[in-house]
């Protein structure tokens, strides 16, 4: 499973990215798991989000939902911090 996390706004409004391959994990399962439960809760066009506030592009093997700050779930947020930390 391909994952990709893009976040986008902020106060400086300075994009961010990451990626991670979980094939070849010995974590993948709970990575497929965080991650479908993550999409489940995502939108098929971006949301609008608040004036500096988070917007996030949430890729997993060619599907894409959005989601932006303050109304993540606890999944989405998971996922984006660990995309974001080890993908970098």
């Amino acid at each position: 499973m391909h994952i990709r996390v893009r976040r986008t706004g902020g106060f400086a409004g300075i994009e961010r990215q990451g990626e991670v391959e979980t094939s070849q994990r010995a974590d993948a399962e709970e990575w497929h798991a965080l991650a479908e439960r993550a999409l489940a809760a995502g939108r098929g066009a971006p949301p609008t989000g608040v004036p500096d506030g988070f917007r996030y592009e949430i890729t997993v093997d060619g599907r894409t939902v959005y989601c932006a700050d303050p109304r993540l779930t606890e999944e989405q947020r998971a996922l984006i911090s660990r995309v974001l930390a080890e993908g970098a």
